[in-house]
């Protein structure tokens, strides 16, 4: 069974930076789009960033463009996010997520796309 594990998270002040990390157990995840969701208490989980199975190709939500970066390294079977100018509202469990696809260049918005989640990680900012 393929897993994720997330690390990185953890509390930090407004304008600050975590860099959040997703390993990958199976052999390979070039085949694989990835992305980075959140969830807020009471909220619906949603995608912050994604990478394209290419990975030539990045998608941002709205609030965190300019500040988040996402990236991955196949070698290492890993994705990352970096995360500068934190703030308050980007309180939340981060998960990493992959889905198996054929198609290199597609961006995958939906948690129901996805077919391997991450136990997530939390990240608290701090006001």
């Amino acid at each position: 069974q393929v897993q994720l594990v997330e690390s990185g998270g953890g509390l930090v002040q407004a304008g600050g930076s975590l860099r959040l990390s997703c390993v990958s157990s199976e052999r390979t995840i070039s085949r694989r789009a990835l992305g980075w969701f959140r969830q807020a208490p009471g909220k619906e989980r949603e995608y912050v960033a994604l990478i394209t199975r290419g990975g030539s190709n990045t998608l941002y939500t709205d609030s965190v463009k300019g500040r988040f970066t996402i990236s991955r390294d196949n070698d290492k079977k890993t994705v990352y996010l970096q995360m500068n100018s934190l703030k308050p509202e980007d309180t939340a469990i981060y998960y990493c997520a992959a889905k198996s696809t054929i198609l290199t260049a597609p961006f995958y918005t939906t948690p129901d796309e996805y077919d391997t989640w991450g136990q997530g990680t939390q990240v608290t900012v701090s006001s």
